[in-house]
């Protein structure tokens, strides 16, 4: 892998502009992160920076998509859809997660003819506020609250390379707080994406290429949760739907976990239940992929259908499994203003509800594209 790199280099050294540079400063550090374990599930830090950012993603089951209709929400897992028509576009996300936690995203774009388009995104996730508590749980005479949240700034760019293909990369400052405790670190995103004129887009995405460096307590450097995913979408030609199929986490293979207390005994061998190597390799393909749908009968209204089946998996409670794994949601656009809707089944214990609005400013105004 080096020495690919180091000829890839050598080759294009002449002709580096300041964006290419980006990309192969990225390139350089997934190498390095290719050399760790690839671990997920508790493993690593800023786990936030995985959770869908827009009702259209959660909505279709994922956490990024490979669409390119010129969605400034999906430029921020996907760099590589960053174009030159969400020039001044802004979307805002919210999403009522779980309990008083909620978190959400800004986004502003604009592009510039000789480097390319831009977008920069805040997001955050608010854990509430905590009472302080003695080991035992005991309140204390004298009550004090404290508080946790995480923050990143993202700065993305992306370009297209001509009409079939496009490139792009995030660049993230990330802090967080948990009380007393703090860290703070940097990753990288790196994208391509194919852009057939038949409708059909192909995406490849590394992200979170990246490392703390500053951490909760000394000496415990946490990885950041680096992954590598694909996917595709094709609108059909004969009818309003578009379908999408993304796998994640390709950098590991086998994601189960196995939990003693899921063991199931044959009641009247007493021997325990193991599934067929074939159903085995099934289940563990199965965990990387993330299946959706958009039926969009007019430009103005989409609905969205999406299943996670590593979610169902992970989530579900076998004596009731309900709608645990699935999701939905709905696009409307009303005059110069799109709204989104999503719920997306995570447990039993409840349904994150997430809300968007994106509009473009050069709608209300002249507004060219900075030369």
């Amino acid at each position: 892998m080096p020495l690919l790199i180091l000829q890839t280099y050598n080759l294009m050294r002449h002709q580096v502009t300041f964006t290419n540079k980006l990309i192969i400063l990225s390139i350089l550090l997934l190498a390095f992160n290719l050399n760790m374990s690839a671990q997920i599930g508790g493993t690593s830090t800023y786990q936030f920076l995985n959770l869908p950012n827009s009702p259209r993603v959660a909505a279709m089951g994922g956490n990024f998509v490979a669409i390119a209709d010129n969605d400034l929400a999906s430029g921020l897992n996907n760099p590589s859809l960053i174009s030159s028509e969400m020039h001044n576009s802004i979307s805002l996300n919210f999403v009522d997660y779980f309990s008083d936690i909620n978190y959400g995203f800004a986004s502003y774009s604009r592009t510039y003819d000789k480097l390319g388009s831009f977008a920069a995104t805040m997001q955050y996730i608010n854990y509430g506020t905590f009472i302080y508590t003695d080991e035992t749980g005991v309140l204390p005479e004298v009550t004090s609250e404290f508080t946790a949240g995480e923050f990143a700034f993202v700065l993305g760019w992306g370009r297209r390379l001509d009409s079939l293909f496009s490139i792009g990369a995030n660049l993230k400052g990330i802090t967080s707080s948990f009380e007393n405790y703090n860290s703070a670190g940097f990753g990288v995103d790196v994208s391509g994406t194919y852009h057939a004129r038949s409708g059909f887009t192909a995406s490849l995405i590394a992200r979170n290429i990246g490392r703390q460096f500053s951490a909760y307590t000394e000496q415990n450097n946490e990885p950041l949760p680096f992954e590598i995913q694909f996917g595709i979408s094709k609108k059909l030609e004969h009818m309003p739907f578009r379908y999408s199929v993304l796998l994640t986490n390709l950098q590991k293979w086998d994601l189960t976990y196995n939990d003693p207390a899921d063991t199931e005994i044959d009641p009247f061998t007493g021997e325990v239940k193991t599934r067929s190597k074939a159903g085995e390799f099934a289940d563990k393909a199965m965990r990387h992929v993330v299946l959706g749908g958009e039926f969009i009968p007019s430009r103005n209204l989409s609905l969205r259908v999406g299943y996670n089946y590593q979610r169902r998996q992970e989530m579900k409670v076998d004596s009731k499994r309900s709608t645990v794994g699935f999701s939905w949601g709905i696009g409307l656009k009303v005059s110069k203003f799109s709204f989104s809707y999503a719920r997306s089944a995570y447990h039993l214990a409840g349904s994150p509800n997430f809300l968007s609005i994106a509009f473009n400013l050069s709608e209300f105004g002249n507004n060219r594209v900075e030369k």
